[in-house]
């Protein structure tokens, strides 16, 4: 049984994973090499994340790591944080593992919403055959905060998940844009440092909502992971009450 002490480092582990994977957009993928007899090929891969923890791909069918996870779809997404430039060892590292699948097509609208918002010019690749949007289902999470920051995270939470308020984002998102503009500006402020009036929610996830603001489209994250309208309403209260001092007069 764990001790509370375990519990909460794994809790903060969890948070600060979750914390690199909505702000990253770039990892390196590993997929399992059809032509060369099953070594491990490394690409650079652009990604978003979903409502859930799953992540999107929009990849072309000529491209290698397509024919290798359409061969095998065992892959690894690993995404590395870049804050500590006088010692890029010490600098934080996310892998996951799982397996590749091409969306369905209750699926494919949000996810061409949500890419195409992060990424503008992945609307461009439209007018080519053979590009296709992919969800990497996670399996196993290995992450590494740092010197002795070392963990497996335990991965039902990061496991595929339709939240109960599937559908009612867009009344949430419009609520939060007309009425409490104040809390997205200052959640701005406090998690990133930017200042703008502006600032606007666009789209929710289970452990926090993505914002554009004048610097670009910014993740601001959540303590607790939200499976309904409740639960979204009580954290964006909490998030509320605790940047208050962050309010920009």
């Amino acid at each position: 049984m764990k001790t509370k002490e375990e519990e909460e480092k794994k809790m903060k582990y969890h948070l600060s994973a979750v914390k690199l994977l909505r702000n990253s957009k770039l990892g390196i993928l590993s997929t399992i090499s059809k032509k060369c007899k099953d070594y491990p090929f490394g690409s650079l891969a652009t990604y978003v994340t979903c409502r859930d923890r799953s992540v999107y791909f929009y990849f072309s069918d000529i491209a290698q790591h397509t024919m290798n996870f359409k061969n095998n779809k065992k892959v690894c997404l690993t995404i590395i944080g870049n804050k500590n430039v006088n010692d890029l060892q010490n600098n934080e590292r996310l892998s996951l593992m799982g397996n590749m699948h091409k969306i369905d097509n209750g699926e494919i609208e949000y996810c061409k919403k949500v890419f195409h918002n992060i990424f503008p010019e992945s609307k461009g690749y439209e007018k080519f055959h053979g590009f296709n949007f992919y969800r990497l289902e996670i399996n196993n999470i290995r992450w590494i905060g740092g010197f002795g920051k070392i963990a497996w995270l335990e991965s039902e939470q990061w496991k595929k998940n339709i939240p109960e308020w599937t559908g009612k984002e867009n009344s949430i998102i419009e609520h939060m844009n007309n009425d409490h503009s104040n809390s997205i500006i200052s959640s701005v402020y406090a998690q990133h440092k930017i200042k703008d009036k502006k600032s606007k929610m666009i789209f929710i996830t289970i452990d926090g909502y993505y914002v554009k603001c004048s610097k670009g489209i910014y993740f601001i994250q959540l303590e607790k992971i939200c499976n309904n309208v409740n639960e979204y309403r009580k954290e964006l209260v909490k998030l509320a009450k605790k940047y208050r001092t962050f309010e920009i007069k």
